[in-house]
């Protein structure tokens, strides 16, 4: 089976702040990491590698450096590596990003699984994954959480909802988008290190994958954010002394009086 897992290294959001004046996130001096939820991605990947085989890719778009989160990944066992990098890329929203990966798919060619972490923990959106299938017209189960099993027709797989979670079977080819409950991502090991290392990763540009410049980057963005900041923490702390009865009493006047209730 060839699965494509897609990658994206984010801010490390311990470390980040926003600029007062820009309204956009200072990524310089901070550590750049793989957006966590993709390291599920990941080994979900890998599970099904492991049971039926195959080769699995790992696809990624940013800035040269986002070379590093791929070589992670293939560390933990991926295959092989590839990086969507170029200037037209710059500024994409979800919409421009699930555009251009799409069009790596498809030039990879025959690809039977996509894979994407639920969402990236700097944007939150989770809209990549299903753009991805919308572009490629594929069926899209989101928010997987187990694969119950695998053919070469179809997948079954626990999806989690509200109040629960429900169990599809997808046919294949198709995409999926993981969350937490798969399983701890697996840990590198030295042999896959090694390998990492030595790996040539091709960067493509839009070139490569005869993407339409219209759509790619600020072009082909419609929504961009218009200001991003740091809530204020503030307000007062009240403690309320008495007994049960006198404490719920106070404290409901207290809420009718500030218009809560």
């Amino acid at each position: 089976m060839k699965i494509v897992v897609c990658v994206k290294q984010v801010p490390d959001i311990s470390q980040s702040k926003v600029d007062p004046e820009t309204f956009t996130i200072i990524r310089t001096g901070v550590d750049a990491v793989v957006n966590p939820f993709d390291l599920y991605a990941v080994e979900v990947a890998l599970q099904i590698k492991d049971k039926v085989g195959g080769n699995v890719i790992a696809l990624s778009m940013g800035p040269p450096q986002a070379e590093s989160a791929l070589r992670e990944v293939m560390s933990m066992g991926i295959d092989d590596g590839i990086l969507l990098s170029s200037k037209d890329f710059a500024g994409s929203d979800t919409l421009a990003t699930s555009y251009s990966l799409s069009q790596a798919i498809k030039n990879i060619g025959d690809v039977e699984l996509v894979i994407t972490g639920r969402q990236a923990i700097d944007g939150d959106t989770a809209q990549v994954g299903p753009g991805i299938a919308e572009h490629l017209s594929l069926p899209l189960v989101t928010d997987i959480n187990g694969i119950l099993e695998i053919s070469e027709n179809f997948l079954k797989v626990k999806a989690m909802i509200e109040e629960g979670y429900n169990i599809y079977e997808i046919p294949i080819p198709s995409v999926i988008s993981v969350g937490k409950g798969i399983g701890e991502p697996r840990m590198p090991s030295l042999r896959h290190k090694s390998r990492a290392r030595r790996a040539m990763i091709p960067i493509w540009t839009p070139e490569d994958i005869d993407a339409d410049i219209s759509l790619l980057g600020l072009k082909g963005s419609p929504t961009q954010v218009s200001k991003i900041f740091t809530p204020e923490i503030g307000g007062e702390v009240l403690y309320i002394k008495g007994e049960a009865s006198e404490q719920a009493e106070r404290l409901v006047g207290i809420l009718s009086e500030r218009h809560f209730l």
